[in-house]
């Protein structure tokens, strides 16, 4: 290799040409380099030493190594353009998707092929290079080429079919050791850790040199600390022991309120005597409960009878009430009044008085839901029940709750288990609390809808099929995924996740549209729904076939002249509209255009709303990521009795914790689109409850005779 040069000049090619020419390895007068804009290429030539070459043509002629560095949907093009002048020359690439079977498909082996995956680190020279061990190099060029990237990382040689998972790992990495460090640094922060500028003992220690220089024999510690306060251990010559008490003081600081005059040996010994009595109480009144072990079924009904009573009696004591007479009012639902009025009418000699609510009343709420939908109400009830005049969104979000579940997590084998494990729970439990009963049958829904997308995306254990065939068979057996694998096609997931992103938050504003409507408000349904429809679409038109979309989809979308024009023109109708509407109900002009003009800002927030689903994503790469880390982790010793013995044992542990770390994920992100992006468009909340009295027992049902 002797001349080598770059097609497409990124900042990844930047950082892979710069750690190249540094390490010595190649002369900067031996790299050639083709991007687009000519001009700016020109401009990076002068800084890292390149030639810039004015066409493909030129570069190809010039070198005898090629590096493709350009974006994976551009790669067909180029391939077309310089495809016969490649011959007998070498191409690595480095762009994503393209590896070696990919590139045969378009050369015969007068062109020899290696896939090279990096990392973002690779920009700081501390990237890990995946080569793709299938490839057509000869020895000593394929020697030469990985000492160049070794310049810019560590260079791993991986199998084909494991490079998938090899770019989502160091590829994801970086980005989550990130963010575990900025929590482990917000968390330490949070409880009491100080900042690097927080330095306490050095203001403490300056402020006592401040007020008293001539003090000088003393010795400040922290003991411990926390959010709220710091504790100090202080030793100082007896008679400066007020000035440095002063100090402390002015500093914030204070005495324990609690002190003893006793010797420390001494207390410590009358504390450790009064633990072990304590203690012993502790363990005669275990005692005495395990004797009571005969009579727990009767334990159980006195328990239930005296708890009901407590309830009844703690009511009965609120009630305005003499010896005669008592008044009991309250709220009723509208269906049950007919039975309340028979019920306590046939009974007692009473008066039942019925009133309609109020205009400015807010009463208590009763969510109505089918089986289904019911089982979301608690996700809805953290947030905040509807308050009068709101629609109860429960029937629609719990449809994307378990939507969005299942796609996070997206492996069969955990969904199978979560859905029986819940439905169990359900059935040798049927005295659970209502709102217990109906979280265990959320997560039985969303571990089928679990289930279902692990079915799609061919993942059962990550790829636990694979591995046991592979190694402890000799067979390698595949289950192929329904649909499409993640893990080979990232990209493709995101795209999919931002367009379910869309028709959840579309949805959201149509809810809002609907209450507009609802109320009687036409024109704001107008211009607050319509007009931000019109003005999204045609964004959205807009960005199908630009260059930002193909970038991120990896192929190009090409619209009809006619469509291209609708789009602008929506975008433009759309944008003009919330101009001159949004403000409507300001007089002043200036002021109206300048509502207009800040509400059409409000795109941003849009944008911001849409990249959150790429956590669908992100989460749904780490389940399989992980799994897949866990199986190879087991089978590490290979077919042998240890081998075999390791490999249950790291499954059953590995899998354990990866189905308890994402399904905790799984659920925070979920509530995450609901409350954030989805509540955001049209919910506010802030209801409170309809909480009837009526008898609440724990193991029997208990009916008191009248």
């Amino acid at each position: 290799m002797e001349r080598l040069g770059f097609i497409g000049m990124g900042n990844m090619a930047q950082a892979l040409c710069a750690g190249f020419v540094n390490s010595g390895k190649i002369a900067a007068e031996s790299v050639y380099a083709y991007a687009p804009h000519y001009d700016k290429l020109v401009k990076n030539s002068e800084k890292y030493g390149f030639t810039p070459c004015k066409t493909l043509a030129e570069l190809v002629d010039a070198v005898d190594t090629v590096i493709m560095a350009c974006k994976p949907y551009q790669i067909n093009d180029v391939l077309v353009e310089i495809g016969e002048r490649l011959h007998g020359k070498a191409l690595v690439s480095v762009a994503a998707g393209w590896d070696f079977k990919k590139y045969s498909e378009y050369f015969d082996s007068s062109v020899r092929v290696q896939f090279v995956m990096p990392n973002t680190p690779a920009m700081v020279y501390e990237g890990v290079m995946l080569f793709e061990a299938q490839n057509s190099l000869e020895e000593e060029e394929r020697t030469q080429i990985k000492e160049l990237f070794a310049a810019v990382g560590i260079v791993e040689e991986l199998p084909s079919n494991l490079m998938g998972i090899g770019g989502a790992v160091t590829g994801c990495g970086p980005a989550f050791v990130d963010l575990f460090i900025e929590g482990y640094a917000d968390a330490a922060v949070k409880y009491g850790v100080p900042k690097a500028a927080e330095t306490t003992l050095e203001m403490i220690y300056g402020k006592l040199a401040e007020d008293h220089p001539e003090i000088e024999a003393v010795d400040i510690s922290v003991i411990s600390q926390d959010k709220d306060a710091v504790y100090l251990s202080v030793f100082c010559m007896k008679d400066q022991a007020a000035d440095v008490e002063n100090t402390l003081r002015t500093a914030g600081f204070s005495r324990p309120v609690v002190s003893t005059e006793q010797i420390p040996a001494k207390q410590k010994e009358e504390l450790e005597e009064q633990i072990r009595k304590i203690e012993q109480t502790i363990a005669d009144i275990r005692g005495e409960i395990i004797s009571y072990a005969e009579d727990r079924e009767e334990l159980k009904i006195i328990g239930d009878y005296y708890r009901m009573r407590a309830e009844k009696y703690e009511v009965l004591g609120t009630l305005p009430q003499s010896r005669r007479t008592f008044i009991i009012s309250g709220y009723a639902a509208k269906e049950a009044i007919p039975a309340i009025q028979k019920g306590i009418g046939d009974a007692y000699d009473c008066v039942i008085d019925v009133e309609e609510l109020k205009e400015d009343e807010e009463p208590p709420v009763i969510l109505k839901n089918n089986g289904f939908s019911e089982s979301v109400e608690g996700v809805l009830e953290s947030y905040g029940l509807p308050h009068k005049g709101e629609i109860d969104p429960t029937a629609i979000m719990s449809f994307f709750y378990v939507f969005f579940f299942g796609m996070m997590l997206s492996d069969a084998a955990y969904g199978a288990i979560i859905a029986i494990v819940c439905l169990v729970i359900l059935k040798k439990f049927p005295r659970m609390s209502a709102g217990m009963r109906k979280s265990m049958k959320m997560f039985m829904y969303c571990g089928i809808s679990t289930m279902v997308w692990g079915i799609l995306f061919g993942g059962y254990f990550g790829d636990v099929v694979d591995v046991v065939s592979s190694t402890f068979f000799g067979k390698e057996l595949t289950i192929k995924p329904l649909w499409f694998a993640p893990l080979n096609d990232p990209m493709r997931l995101l795209i999919y996740s931002m367009a379910f992103g869309l028709v959840h938050l579309f949805v959201g504003l149509g809810i809002k549209g609907y209450m507009l409507l609802k109320d009687g408000k036409v024109l704001d349904f107008f211009c607050d729904i319509v007009l931000w429809y019109i003005f999204l679409i045609g964004l959205i038109l807009m960005l199908l076939p630009s260059e930002i979309f193909a970038s991120i989809a990896q192929t190009k979308i090409v619209f009809p002249a006619a469509l291209v024009t609708l789009s602008k023109a929506l975008a433009i109708i759309g944008a003009l509209g919330l101009l001159l509407m949004s403000g409507r109900s300001s007089k002043n002009p200036a002021l109206r255009l300048a509502l207009g003009a800040y509400d059409i800002y409000n795109i941003t927030g849009w944008l911001s709303d849409v990249l959150s689903y790429s956590r669908l994503l992100a989460l749904g790469l780490a389940t399989g990521v992980n799994a897949s880390v866990v199986n190879q982790m087991g089978s590490m010793l290979g077919k042998s009795v240890f081998g075999v013995i390791l490999f249950i044992v790291v499954f059953i542990v590995g899998h354990a914790m990866n189905l308890a770390i994402n399904l905790l994920g799984a659920y925070v992100h979920t509530n995450r689109l609901q409350f954030v992006e989805f509540f955001g468009k049209f919910y506010e909340g802030g209801g409170k409850p309809f909480e009837p009295f009526h008898a609440e027992t724990k193991y029997v049902d208990i009916k008191e005779e009248k």
